[in-house]
């Protein structure tokens, strides 16, 4: 089980809030992303849960525990792969079982068979292209003992056709596993074609301007994208999210 709730959260530096009454919550084995302009303290949002920052005001449940100021209680994917250069992939995706003193080789190997890595586990991430460093970086998420995954824009650099394939392999590997997860991206069809829920929110502060539910049948195909329904519900989240940025 792994239930997060975020309860009225504000947040600022240097006298300029970030957050303000910020509330929502990610159910156990839900996929929520959220939405907004930059600057909207998306990243922030995923600090404060991963303990580097602490709210000025509010609280953070994780599974009914106050997590606030704790770090190593989520597991965290940026941007970009941050693998160690000097460790292979198989020890680069062992790094969060072995620092929480889990580590499960024969575990971390299954993983990257299916993630199509097998024959790379001995490789330096040099040797690997973007999107399998990215593969990689996800499978490190998975294998950490944390039961609750924060993925940051993990697909921003890549190129649209790579972006579809790795947005298809993640919906594969997460339907089996079922992780509560928590993704930022400012591509709204990504956020549709992924997630159960959509959070919108607002800037200067943010807070949570709209929610909307996602019930399209999973497993999901790209031919989804284009039909009427995903058409529908894209243009409904750009205007929500067009409206925020002429307030």
């Amino acid at each position: 089980m792994s239930k997060l709730v975020l309860e009225q959260i504000e947040k600022g530096f240097d006298e300029q809030l970030i957050l303000a009454d910020l509330s929502f919550g990610v159910n156990d084995g839900e996929f929520v992303s959220l939405l907004g302009p930059s600057g909207s303290g998306k990243s922030t949002i995923f600090h404060l849960i991963g303990g580097l920052y602490q709210p000025d005001q509010g609280t953070i449940y994780l599974n009914g525990q106050d997590i606030v100021g704790k770090k190593g209680s989520i597991s965290y994917m940026p941007q970009t792969p941050a693998l160690l250069p000097w460790r292979t992939i198989l020890d680069n995706v062992m790094l969060g079982a072995e620092l929480a003193h889990q580590p499960d080789r024969n575990q971390a190997i299954h993983m990257l068979r299916r993630a199509g890595l097998a024959e790379y586990s001995n490789r330096y991430p040099h040797e690997l292209s973007g999107g399998m460093k990215q593969r990689a970086a996800f499978v490190r998420s998975l294998l950490s003992p944390q039961p609750f995954i924060c993925l940051d824009e993990p697909f921003s650099a890549l190129d649209e056709f790579t972006r579809l394939e790795m947005q298809k392999w993640l919906l594969s590997i997460w339907e089996e596993e079922r992780p509560s997860v928590l993704f930022v991206t400012h591509n709204i069809e990504e956020a549709i074609f992924l997630s159960d829920r959509i959070i919108v929110l607002g800037s200067k502060p943010a807070q949570v301007i709209k929610e909307f539910d996602i019930t399209f049948n999973r497993p999901r195909t790209e031919d989804l994208t284009l039909t009427n329904e995903f058409l529908a519900i894209k243009k409904e989240i750009f205007q929500t999210l067009r409206g925020v940025l002429d307030d």
